[in-house]
């Protein structure tokens, strides 16, 4: 009995020697455990007692809902558009579209009309040497028309107004010529029938004094005097010879200048 009774007495002071701790479950969790990754477009100066995911930034709290979301993208969202807006932007890129196409298949038609054309057959031997022969004659006629340009005199024209020296002294002493011859030959018939009148002839001369042309530009109305003014004019020829400083300038020298049969039986040359 003794006995029983010492072993119930330790017994009952060992339960009542223990204490009884909650224990707390996060111990037994793997600290190990991945945590997501993922880039935000804010940050906070706060760090979060118990973030949700890691982030390159602190970003504490936010949002503008108490469900548990996050940003599916880092980049700021983009404003949106009315209704009636979206409509309207989407026709206007379809009519640009449908523009575009139109200015690509005007593009692509030439081509294809390119493409449909039978190809040129290959000249033979034959048909180079005759395409040959024909540059070369084309070369050749070229090069003929070129030389006789080349050979072509220098003309000059001059009027009564005169201005460079060389060619002014010469026109008034190949006018005082011409006047000079004109009053002793002058037209007995118009002298006669009492005819006056006004002509413009140009006259061209060689470098050596010879007449190449006389031309009437504007008639008397009376052929007689038409045809002494041209008589005149090649009764007073030759005329002098180019001198060296027109020579450089000039091959032929073209005149023009109104002559004047007056009523007093005189030529007079006028501008």
């Amino acid at each position: 009995m003794a006995l029983a009774l010492l072993a119930s007495a330790a017994v009952h002071g060992m339960v009542l020697s223990t204490q009884f701790v909650q224990i707390n479950p996060r111990l037994f969790e793997d600290p190990s455990l991945p945590m997501e990754v993922v880039l935000v477009n804010a940050k906070s100066a706060d760090s979060p007692l118990n973030p949700d995911a890691l982030a390159q930034v602190n970003l504490a709290g936010g949002g503008n809902t108490d469900e548990d979301r996050r940003l599916k993208s880092p980049l700021p969202a983009s404003p949106k558009t009315q209704t009636g807006n979206e409509e309207e932007v989407l026709q206007a890129r379809v009519t640009e579209l449908e523009q575009r196409a139109k200015v690509l298949l005007s593009q692509l038609k030439p081509d294809a009309q390119l493409q449909e054309r039978p190809p040129e057959p290959i000249a033979d031997a034959s048909q180079l040497r005759q395409q040959a022969r024909e540059m070369a004659q084309l070369q050749a006629s070229i090069s003929q028309q070129w030389d006789d340009y080349q050979k072509r005199p220098k003309r000059a024209f001059v009027g009564a107004n005169v201005r460079e020296y060389a060619f002014a002294r010469y026109v008034e002493d190949w006018v005082t010529k011409v006047e000079r011859v004109g009053n002793v030959n002058y037209p007995e018939a118009a002298r006669r029938q009492g005819i006056y009148g006004s002509l413009r002839l140009t006259v061209s001369i060689y470098a050596d004094g010879r007449i190449e042309t006389v031309e009437v530009d504007r008639s008397s109305g009376s052929k007689i005097l038409d045809t002494a003014a041209i008589r005149i004019v090649e009764l007073a020829a030759p005329f002098a010879p180019f001198p060296d400083d027109m020579r450089k300038k000039a091959d032929i020298l073209s005149i023009t200048r109104t002559w004047t049969f007056t009523r007093s039986d005189q030529l007079v040359g006028t501008d």
